[in-house]
Order: C-alpha cells, then structure tokens, then sequence
C-alpha cells in the first residue's frame, strides 16, 4: 500500500502560523485560563494519591496541555504510550520535552509476547489488510498499554477537540469512560485549530517537527501520511478506511 501523499502547495501546511492579532492573543489567553481553571479543579476533585492523570501523545494538543500542566507546576501524572512505531520525529519531541521542562517522561510500553505474537500469525504490516487485523494490533500496542496506565485512577485528561474528526463531533469537557471506568476529561473540546497553534506560538511550546511537513494529526508511522489540499485534519490517519470509523479503540465509547 502506497503512503505517498499527493503534491500540495505550502499555503495547505497545516501548522502554518496564524496572526497573531491583539483579538486572538485575547482570544487565547481568556482559553487558557479556562482551562488551567478546569485542571485545577480537577487535580481537587481528583488528584489526591495520585488517582488524576493525562496521557500525552505529543500532538499539538496535548503539547498545550503539557505546558499548562508543567509551567503551573499541577500535580497531575503524565504519561505516553510508546507503541514500538512511532516517527522518528515524535521520539525527538519526547527528548525536547524532557530537556525543555526538566522533566522525565513516565512511558508505557505493549506487551512483548502479544506483539511477537501477532506480527508471527498475521504479519509484519497486516494492519493494511482488513479493519479487524488494524484493530488487533490498536489493541495490543495501545489500548492494553493504556488500560495499565489508567489503573487505579479516578480520572484521564486527553488533548481530543470536537473539530478533529466525525467520530468526535458531540466531545464533552467531562464524561464517564465506562470502557475504562473512570472519569474522562477533555479540556480543550472546544478550542479551534487556530487557538491550539497561536497558543503554542505565544508560548514557544515545542512541538512535533511533522506538523510542518503537512501532518496536522500523527500516530504510529505507517499508518499516518501526511494530508493533501482539501483534506480534513484526520484524513492522514489510517486513510484506508471509512472516515467515521477511525479511532483506534483509545476513544471508543462502550455500547
């Protein structure tokens, strides 16, 4: 399967720099607070023993997150799940990350077994072939990893915004993760492209070298390209399939 993406002009690059007008500077810091009032509150309701946490995947989302968690110092857990193939460029954000906040960064790996496993029965890229075999290899390298991160907490904060794809439309600040059995916060639901990229313009947050190269959403390497004119901001992830179907089990309600 071919990942090549089709020639666009710079003009689409979809971490391209808004204006910084005196409105959106606004605009952006009445955003921000909001939210560090949202997690402040949450580390209250949440955060004794350590029971609040958020998972990072180092979009540019959850890198406005991370700043707001780590600049103000909240005692909230962060935490990444490394799925064995991530970009390149996603492993020198996680370095930037620790030497830009002076921090360590707290990653979970999949299973061993059950990735050797699956790639011995089903193949080393078999998540091109059907949507069954892409969500058998989902489930081992993210959503298990994630179900140990979460365990024994009472709350996990995520970088999802409603405008990111179909599947997300109706996203709530706040909801009960019944697939996980906790309580799931999504702070910046309502926050636009442009607030997330102004926000991290203003304050020199280090983000993932991709977003320049036309990849608005990134997860594990082969299966995310990069968008063409066009596209939708989801477009590049897992771009075989029916757009209102691609998650990859991390943000999928229970029935």
């Amino acid at each position: 399967m071919s990942t090549v993406s089709p020639l666009r002009p710079a003009a689409t690059n979809p971490a391209t720099r808004p204006a910084l007008t005196d409105a959106l500077r606004a605009e952006v810091a009445a955003r921000a607070d909001e939210t560090l009032a949202l997690l402040q509150a949450a580390v209250e309701e949440f955060g004794a023993e350590g029971q609040l946490c958020f998972a990072n995947s180092f979009g540019a989302e959850d890198m406005v997150l991370t700043d707001l968690i780590l600049k103000h110092r909240l005692p909230i857990e962060i935490f990444s799940l490394d799925t064995g193939r991530l970009p390149a460029e996603t492993y020198s954000l996680m370095g930037e990350v620790e030497s830009h906040y002076h921090t360590k960064l707290k990653v979970f790996f999949p299973d061993t077994a059950a990735v050797e496993a699956y790639v011995r029965s089903e193949g080393i890229n078999a998540f091109y072939d059907s949507m069954a075999s892409r969500k058998r290899c989902c489930q081992i390298r993210k959503v298990e990893p994630l179900g140990r991160a979460l365990a024994g907490k009472k709350a996990w904060i995520t970088g999802l915004r409603a405008a990111q794809a179909a599947t997300r439309s109706n996203l709530p600040k706040r909801e009960f993760d019944a697939g996980n059995g906790l309580e799931k916060l999504n702070p910046l639901c309502d926050w636009s492209e442009t607030e997330v990229w102004a926000y991290i313009r203003l304050r020199e947050v280090p983000y993932n070298a991709l977003h320049d190269q036309f990849y608005p959403s990134i997860g594990c390497a082969p299966c995310t390209r990069a968008v063409a004119l066009g596209e939708d901001i989801r477009a590049g992830r897992w771009w075989w399939e029916d757009p209102t179907s691609k998650e990859c089990g991390l943000h999928v309600k229970k029935q």
